[in-house]
């Protein structure tokens, strides 16, 4: 069973930038990832998406303003948040793209709070 942890998330003013990391116990080279985010009363969505040889997708809230990417070597998936709003406040996860076979278990996620 792979387990994801995130990290990176924190407090950043309107117009700032994070980068969050989730970093997976074994390989998922070969398995399409997502970030998704659960903001407080809202359903969980999924906001970015990388396949495994690399192609991206996003929502349109968030084009342009972010960027997901992936280090194979290390098994860890990034996103590049530039350009936050407060609307972006939110859990943030990763895990495998809804469209995958494999599912795994949701890790902690990690915080992110824009203040405006």
């Amino acid at each position: 069973q792979v387990q994801l942890v995130e990290s990176g998330g924190g407090l950043v003013q309107a117009g700032g930038s994070l980068r969050l990391s989730c970093a997976a116990s074994r390989s998922i080279f070969s398995i399409n990832m997502g970030w998704y985010r659960q903001a407080p009363g809202k359903q969980r969505e999924l906001v970015a998406s990388i396949t495994a040889r690399g192609s991206t997708n996003y929502v349109d809230f968030v084009k342009g303003r972010f960027t997901i990417s992936r280090d194979n070597a290390n098994n860890t998936v990034y996103l590049q948040m530039n350009s936050l709003k407060p609307e972006d406040t939110a859990v943030y996860y990763c895990n495998s793209h809804p469209s995958t076979m494999i599912k795994f278990g949701w890790g902690q996620g990690t915080q992110v709070t824009v203040s405006s």
